[in-house]
């Protein structure tokens, strides 16, 4: 009975995807804790970011699987497991699509900020190989919604789509960012987002359908105005 109970030991720790570490509630804790600390101190290291997510998403990411699973759209996306990078893009089409519509938007969103797809970091520390997919589009989709909200990848910008992404998904990394965020910004700044920006952003967020049930790939033709109101996100201030 020993030599079973340490099988069974060693079979809840092995690997469940490519780059998957397993880790105790206690480690997990530390992780966040350590992660938390260095993400307020630099809001731009987004691999700290990324722990920080996975650490503490135990219970907002199953009630988004689960929306997910509850909505045509978004089953179809957690059977196909879609990714969005450079490798899945056709970036020459995407830039031959025209204004205003999804696709054209992205790619000068990415142009524009000079960011890539490609920067999302893969999960490590989500133990269900489910979960771990359903944060990694949480990721990939990212830059689509500074694309849908009209935001820059500034600090501001940054508050505002994690203001509304802390709504819509409630995962902690999320609240934590929109709450300690703005203590960087200008008193100006300041003003703008607590006055305009993120009663805009809050609004949305309760207002929209998950942002994950919307399969983007197939949307790039779409304009981004037709978009965000069957998504049901108010137009930006």
């Amino acid at each position: 009975r020993g030599g079973e109970e340490e099988e069974e030991v060693e079979e809840g720790w092995h690997q469940l995807y490519p780059g998957h570490i397993p880790t105790s509630p206690l480690q997990k804790a530390l992780l966040a804790a350590g992660s938390a600390v260095m993400a307020l101190y630099n809001p731009y290291r987004h691999d700290m970011v990324a722990v920080l997510g996975e650490t503490t998403g135990c219970l907002a990411l199953p009630n988004l699987r689960d929306k997910m699973k509850n909505h045509p759209e978004g089953y179809r996306i957690l059977q196909e497991r879609p990714r969005i990078r450079l490798s899945t893009l056709d970036m020459a089409r995407l830039r031959g699509l025209p204004d205003g519509s999804l696709g054209r938007e992205y790619v000068r969103f990415l142009e524009d900020n000079k960011v890539s797809p490609d920067t999302r970091m893969p999960p490590k520390f989500v133990d269900d190989e489910e979960l771990a997919y359903v944060i990694q589009r949480y990721r990939e989709v990212h830059d689509l919604m500074h694309t849908l909200l009209g935001m820059p990848t500034n600090m501001l910008g940054e508050v505002v789509v994690k203001w509304f992404e802390a709504v819509q998904t409630g995962l902690p990394m999320c609240v934590l960012g929109a709450a300690f965020g703005p203590v960087r910004l200008s008193a100006r700044k300041l003003q703008v987002l607590a006055t305009e920006l993120v009663p805009w952003a809050i609004r949305s967020g309760l207002n929209a359908s998950c942002i994950l049930n919307v399969y983007y790939e197939q949307r790039w033709e779409q304009p981004v105005e037709s978009l965000r109101e069957e998504i049901g996100i108010f137009p930006p201030p």
